[in-house]
């Protein structure tokens, strides 16, 4: 087991910086750059002296009148050994301090949104299966099948209309009007938690809905098998062999789909943020790239990258615990 961690451990290296390279490439690739927006206004402004001065000072620090090499390995070495991650060109910021406001935020609610749908998912997976072809298990299949239909905004906007509509409260960020600005207190947080739910079941949805038609299918196919109907006819109780044995393999899905569900909810829906309000990293993430303010944009794609490594990590770690298969693989 040791083995397989410290091999797992040795490959995330390469597997880095592999990922800063890819991504300095993906924010390159569009022609121009900020500075040719800047420059731009500037002259449609007509503020030719000061414009000069400021293209200078950006251009001299970041290095863009170098190769993109030299570029690349500024923008790197920066981030291993001073955890600089540059400045924001359309904010005129540190990103450190951008990624600082919204990161706390988007981390908790897809913390709980993966629990959310891990919750939700598994035992309705185990229901379906155990009780296949049933009114509950054709009612399951259609609210899987729909959530994985409708975009999370749709959901998102119906939610907030049933809210104001029936309950009079305006879902529109984390905290209603009155405690935006307030201090914390206990009324705050009982506020911020009557709003959390809603990013939480939106999210949640399609990860949901999928988890559900994954394990219900691996738990079928798992019900099936010559130990399964052996200890069956050894006189085992169908629940706990059930739980002990089956269920216990078709969780595998759980664990190995950390990898990619962990990263996509960091990122987070772009446009359910904005509908909700959010100060999430995923309207930051499409207004850098719609200002080509690459110093943000690669910054934000560099912290999914590496998540899903992590992410991918994580996986392989609660696999090789949960499958034994794995642990004397290696």
């Amino acid at each position: 087991m040791l083995r397989y961690i410290g091999r797992r451990l040795l490959i995330l290296i390469p597997t880095l910086w592999a990922i800063s390279v890819v991504t300095f490439i993906i924010i390159q690739l569009p022609p121009g750059d900020y500075l040719t927006t800047v420059r731009a206004r500037l002259s449609a402004q007509g503020d030719g002296s000061l414009g000069a001065q400021e293209l200078a000072r950006l251009t001299e620090r970041y290095g863009l009148d170098e190769p993109v090499l030299v570029q690349y390995w500024k923008w790197f070495s920066n981030i291993i050994f001073h955890g600089d991650f540059g400045d924001s060109f359309d904010f005129g910021r540190p990103v450190s301090a951008l990624l600082a406001e919204r990161l706390p935020l988007t981390i908790t609610l897809s913390v709980l949104t993966l629990l959310f749908i891990w919750a939700v998912s598994f035992p309705i997976g185990v229901y379906s299966a155990m009780r296949q072809y049933s009114v509950g298990d054709y009612s399951f299949t259609f609210l899987g099948y729909l959530g994985l239909a409708v975009p999370n905004f749709l959901i998102a906007l119906v939610l907030m209309w049933i809210s104001l509509r029936y309950f009079g409260m305006s879902v529109g960020g984390l905290f209603s009007p009155e405690y935006r600005d307030a201090p914390w207190s206990l009324a705050k947080f009982g506020d911020m938690l009557a709003h959390l739910w809603i990013p939480v079941v939106i999210w949640g949805t399609a990860g949901t809905a999928a988890n559900i038609r994954v394990l219900r299918a691996n738990l079928l196919d798992e019900l099936r098998k010559p130990y399964v109907v052996a200890a069956r006819a050894r006189g085992m109780k169908k629940n706990w062999m059930t739980i002990k044995y089956p269920v216990r393999v078709a969780m595998n899905p759980f664990f190995s789909t950390i990898g990619w569900i962990l990263p996509g909810l960091i990122a987070a829906d772009a446009i359910t943020s904005q509908v909700l309000n959010l100060n999430t990293t995923g309207p930051l993430l499409l207004r850098s790239l719609l200002a080509q303010d690459m110093y943000l944009a690669g910054s934000i794609l560099l912290i999914s990258a590496v998540l899903v490594v992590i992410g991918t990590l994580i996986s392989d770690l609660a696999l090789a615990w949960l499958d034994p298969r794995v642990r004397l693989r290696y």
